[in-house]
């Protein structure tokens, strides 16, 4: 067990399993069409491509289970957001007939570290504009 994770914390991909459903869930709830999770290229991984109306929406998606490092909307950095947007670009490039218009959305999330129920839950829509 490494040193940052306690006895009574839960595995990372257990949190970020319960985070991405929570948030498809949430997605499906505001009436998006979820097209595809865990999209992976080179560059990286876009956890859901959704469709909101005529907007292709491709969604990063954080949870945290502890605001010890600040809340999960603020893990999205600049590196990050490069590599969603390439990672996007390479998506439209293999659905072009998906490429009206566009936008990268963050759903950030918390959990309580016992429930693992969604105590917070934040849309973040079109992050980049």
């Amino acid at each position: 067990m490494s040193q940052k994770q306690s006895k009574s914390s839960p595995p990372k991909s257990k949190v970020g399993s319960i985070g991405e459903q929570a948030a498809a869930s949430y997605l499906l709830s505001k009436h998006f069409r979820i097209l595809e999770r865990n999209f992976k290229a080179r560059y990286g991984e876009i956890d859901i491509v959704a469709r909101d109306g005529n907007t292709l929406v491709f969604v990063e998606v954080k949870t945290r289970c502890t605001a010890s490092f600040g809340s999960p909307e603020l893990s999205v950095t600049p590196g990050k957001l490069r590599d969603v947007i390439q990672t996007a670009q390479y998506y439209v490039l293999l659905h072009p007939e998906r490429n009206p218009d566009m936008r990268i959305d963050v759903v950030a999330i918390m959990l309580d570290p016992v429930s693992y129920a969604v105590t917070k839950l934040t849309h973040l829509v079109s992050v980049t504009s």
